[in-house]
């Protein structure tokens, strides 16, 4: 709802605009409508409150509103719903919103529904009016209905509703259809919801579809969706572009459009902007992304940036400055050249501390294109209704150090006692990375995995890289 001045400097946005109203006969001016109103008319009671409600008379609007609510007008009990709300008086409120939605109005259901559910946290009572509204054929209702359902966790449930919001044109529902099913393995259904979204302009939609067909090596079917996510300005589909333009060799195309996805805060697109412009001859714009990526804490960048601050000018605290923030954050390279510095400089103790015990190689490997789609995928899905966040960069190490390690083998039969003899590691610990990899790589047959069994697993892949082979 809109709210109507009531002093144009001070009161702006303070007053409900009235609903419509199914029969307005405002043509006998405020005096008719007084002289009705006085003697009985419901529908002038409620035009007059309309009509000072656009005069900017709160109070007078009011009273006429309840005069007409608390005889049975509908419109004006959602107005008063509304006025409430927006004064920070929920109860009252709940209470018009109520007598309306009893009476059968649906966006009254809606809106008392959404109050109990965001100002109360009453659930159930939610859950109820939201489901009234929905089956009255509500679209917003059905959707908030499946948001419920899916963070009480029944699927089945928020599938239906969402299914009846989409059905009805609601793209975020469809594109929630899809990630549903793509949880759960059902990758024709996954194409469906995603397709029909992304046609119907949903960018994140088109974007995820994008990364489904890269992950099921449909490479031209990929490029053309995230074509259509870039051009609703997806910055996501833009990174992906660029790649693709990287691969050609294309680095001017490739530049725009990390530069675009850079643009919004991106860290990884403005570092791989920065690797581009060092490509291209551009020492001043590879300074620029490098800069932008490592004060964003981006270690890679901030040893890349290092470097160029020594080539370029001869900034040799600058360098020293840079490669220790990346050292910190545990960059191997940045800790041996941060060594070499310091040792040079006459501090020879700091220097042997960082050859001493230099941090562990980060994953800075080439991963196949459908295993970091999958990665992405997870932690989306994850993410989508406020789960803790997976890093895509974690999951893809997961995935990229198995691919790696198990590269040698031809027969990939018993790959996991073959990987439990070469390496020497735990048996639980081999299995348990096995199943966390075919949840990432194959939805549907378990959860997705927690923080907490990324983490482990993680661990289990860098032993994995340094294992030699017993």
């Amino acid at each position: 709802m809109e709210w109507g001045p009531d002093d144009p400097g001070t009161t702006a946005g303070l007053i409900p605009t009235p609903r419509s109203s199914a029969h307005e006969h405002d043509t006998d001016g405020e005096t008719g409508l007084l002289l009705a109103a006085h003697g009985g008319d419901v529908q002038a009671a409620h035009l007059l409150g309309r009509h000072f409600a656009q005069r900017g008379d709160r109070s007078a609007a009011r009273h006429w509103w309840e005069r007409a609510a608390a005889a049975g007008n509908l419109d004006s009990a959602y107005n008063l719903g509304v006025w409430h709300e927006k004064h920070g008086s929920p109860g009252d409120a709940a209470r018009w919103y109520e007598l309306a939605a009893k009476a059968g109005d649906v966006e009254a259901a809606v809106n008392l529904a959404t109050l109990l559910l965001d100002q109360h946290g009453d659930v159930p009572a939610a859950r109820r009016w939201f489901e009234t509204a929905a089956r009255a054929g509500s679209r917003v209702a059905a959707r908030r209905l499946a948001l419920v359902c899916e963070d009480c966790g029944e699927a089945e449930a928020a599938g239906e509703w969402h299914r009846r919001a989409a059905a009805d044109g609601d793209l975020a529902s469809a594109h929630d259809l899809g990630f549903l099913a793509y949880a759960s393995g059902e990758e024709d259904e996954t194409l469906r919801w995603w397709e029909l979204a992304a046609r119907g302009g949903h960018a994140d939609a088109a974007y995820h579809l994008g990364l489904f067909l890269q992950a099921n090596r449909d490479p031209e079917g990929a490029e053309a969706f995230f074509r259509l996510a870039a051009r609703n300005e997806h910055p996501g589909a833009a990174s992906q572009l660029g790649g693709i333009a990287l691969s050609l060799g294309d680095l001017r195309t490739a530049r725009a459009w990390f530069e675009r996805a850079a643009c919004t805060g991106r860290i990884d697109d403005q570092r791989t902007a920065g690797f581009v412009c060092v490509e291209m001859s551009d020492p001043r714009g590879a300074s620029h992304w490098f800069s932008r990526a490592a004060a964003g804490g981006d270690p890679e960048a901030a040893f890349n940036f290092g470097l160029l601050l020594i080539a370029e000018h001869s900034d040799i605290q600058g360098g020293q400055h840079w490669f220790r923030q990346a050292a910190q954050a545990g960059h191997h390279r940045a800790a041996v050249e941060l060594a070499a510095l310091l040792s040079a400089a006459g501090f020879a103790r700091e220097a042997e501390r960082w050859l001493r015990d230099p941090p562990s190689p980060l994953w800075d490997r080439a991963t196949e294109p459908e295993l970091v789609a999958r990665a992405e995928l997870a932690a989306a899905s994850v993410a989508r209704r406020g789960g803790t966040p997976l890093r895509v960069s974690d999951l893809t190490e997961i995935l990229g150090t198995w691919d790696l390690v198990t590269r040698p083998l031809r027969d990939h039969t018993d790959v996991t006692a073959w990987l439990i003899e070469r390496s020497g590691l735990p048996r639980g610990a081999i299995e348990h990375l096995a199943s966390v990899r075919a949840a990432l790589l194959r939805p549907g047959g378990a959860p997705w995995p927690a923080p907490a069994e990324i983490e482990h697993v993680l661990s289990t892949a860098r032993a994995l890289r340094t294992a030699r082979p017993a």
